[in-house]
């Protein structure tokens, strides 16, 4: 990379930075802004997609540039998170929600599978086949997975397949904010579903849910600071992870066609590789610290929370503003079709689900849920900010820890995800029905087990009738 090139990203993280400060004047000074739960990240994402060269070309972003922005912190942002110390929950209700959160990835995998199949063998015969799983990694995981996922695909043919991945994730966030907004009106008028104050009155105040036992940290009078040893720590597990994916890389290549396939896949699973490690190097730092081998525990959750959230705004704000709507004009209307299908499929069950899962906090447990599922977990808050301002309900919790016990729940579907790309890759479509077969019985054993698990709860359903 010369001189040049690395200008260019500093220029592009320069002007993502004037966006974002924008975003967060409009969100504190326009009304419109401020009364509605849209992420500062989204408003400057959009902003970007406006002021970028397919609109009024005033800021003239790389998509190349921007889309290698998303990757690599989309993966920084995940190291960070796994090496945080983590508290033990023994909750059921944080363990429903997590297969809550994978039943909903499972319904909009096997929705948008099956439409993208439809669309290839009928009416749209340019669609790509597998591009209906991008639904539940855009709307579900955010566009840092939708992107790597369909980067990937780019290396079997199909051109511009990570910014098809940025442009799902893009209409999930209008999904999860426009869609959040009409849905909370229609809650409270149509359906009469009430708060937990309107329900129960002004409880006493909950502590807040993040960081209620920072560990010890790193003394002031060490010579190094703070933030530069986490990412010290964070830089040698993405060494780690880097080298992992090489020696996987060079090892499969020389198994033909098959092993280059997956070689090429397992680098859009970086950032899973990546928290593995993070939370090895977790553990390892634990075991360091209890037998007294450390005198201090060289990580702090709030500065590492820190990296992580300012590695996902830019990222989210990056993914936006790299959609480009003139390189996907093939592909637009299937893709529309599939996320609109994915949004009221969402949001219908959610509400059908949420009621039989959540016996209490019902509203806001449903709306924390939508704005995650269709958007990040930034939405999510977001939207139960509306309904729950001050995170009296166990609501922002179950967000919070059930993306946790969501990982395990959720390990089976990336294996899954990998199926029809060998099918496509080998030309065996048989294994589309492999796929779509697999997804119905892993969401009917997630979702028995739910209701197996909540069946003899007692409570009220929040105003439900």
């Amino acid at each position: 990379m010369n001189t040049g090139q690395i200008w260019d990203y500093i220029l592009d993280v320069s002007m993502l930075s004037i966006l974002l400060l924008a975003a967060t004047l409009m969100k504190r000074k326009v009304a419109f802004f401020r009364k509605n739960p849209i992420p500062v990240p989204v408003i400057a994402g959009f902003l970007g997609l406006v002021f970028g060269k397919d609109v009024l070309g005033i800021m003239v972003f790389s998509g190349v540039r921007l889309e290698n922005l998303v990757y690599h912190l989309m993966n920084i942002g995940f190291i960070a998170l796994s090496l945080k110390a983590s508290q033990k929950v023994k909750n059921k209700e944080y363990v429903h929600s997590g297969m809550f959160i994978v039943s909903t990835y499972v319904v909009q995998g096997l929705l948008g599978f099956a439409l993208s199949l439809l669309f290839f063998y009928t009416v749209f015969p340019k669609t790509f086949p597998l591009s209906g799983l991008l639904l539940p990694l855009g709307f579900g995981q955010g566009p840092g997975q939708a992107y790597s996922m369909g980067h990937q695909w780019e290396a079997l043919g199909f051109a511009h397949g990570g910014n098809l991945g940025l442009t799902v994730a893009a209409i999930g966030y209008i999904w999860a904010c426009a869609g959040g907004v009409a849905l909370i009106a229609w809650l409270k008028k149509k359906k009469r579903l009430k708060t937990y104050d309107e329900i129960y009155g002004e409880p006493l105040d909950r502590p807040n849910i993040y960081d209620e036992e920072k560990p010890v940290e790193l003394p002031l009078k060490e010579s190094i600071d703070g933030l530069s040893l986490q990412m010290i720590l964070i830089g040698a597990v993405y060494l780690v992870t880097y080298l992992t994916l090489k020696g996987l890389e060079s090892v499969l290549t020389g198994m033909g066609d098959f092993g280059r396939t997956l070689a090429q896949l397992l680098w859009g699973f970086s950032f899973i590789i990546g928290a593995v490690y993070g939370m090895l190097a977790r553990r390892i730092l634990d075991f360091c610290h209890q037998r007294k081998w450390m005198k201090h525990s060289y990580t702090c959750n709030y500065l590492l929370e820190r990296v992580s959230g300012v590695s996902f705004d830019f990222m989210i704000t990056a993914a936006i503003a790299a959609v480009s709507i003139y390189m996907l004009k093939d592909h637009l209307l299937p893709i529309l079709i599939i996320t609109t299908a994915g949004g009221l499929v969402t949001i219908l069950f959610i509400m059908k689900l949420a009621q039989r899962i959540y016996k209490t906090d019902t509203l806001e447990n449903a709306l924390a849920m939508y704005g995650m599922l269709t958007g990040t977990i930034s939405t999510g808050i977001a939207l139960l900010r509306e309904v729950d301002p001050h995170f009296k309900t166990q609501a922002a919790r179950n967000l919070v820890y059930g993306s946790g016990t969501g990982l395990a729940f959720g390990a089976p579907l990336m294996f899954l995800l990998n199926i029809p790309i060998m099918g496509y890759a080998n030309k065996q479509p048989i294994l589309y029905l492999v796929t779509l077969v697999a997804f119905v019985i892993y969401f009917a054993v997630l979702v028995f087990a739910m209701l197996m698990g909540t069946r003899d709860k007692k409570g009220t359903q929040d105003g439900v009738s």
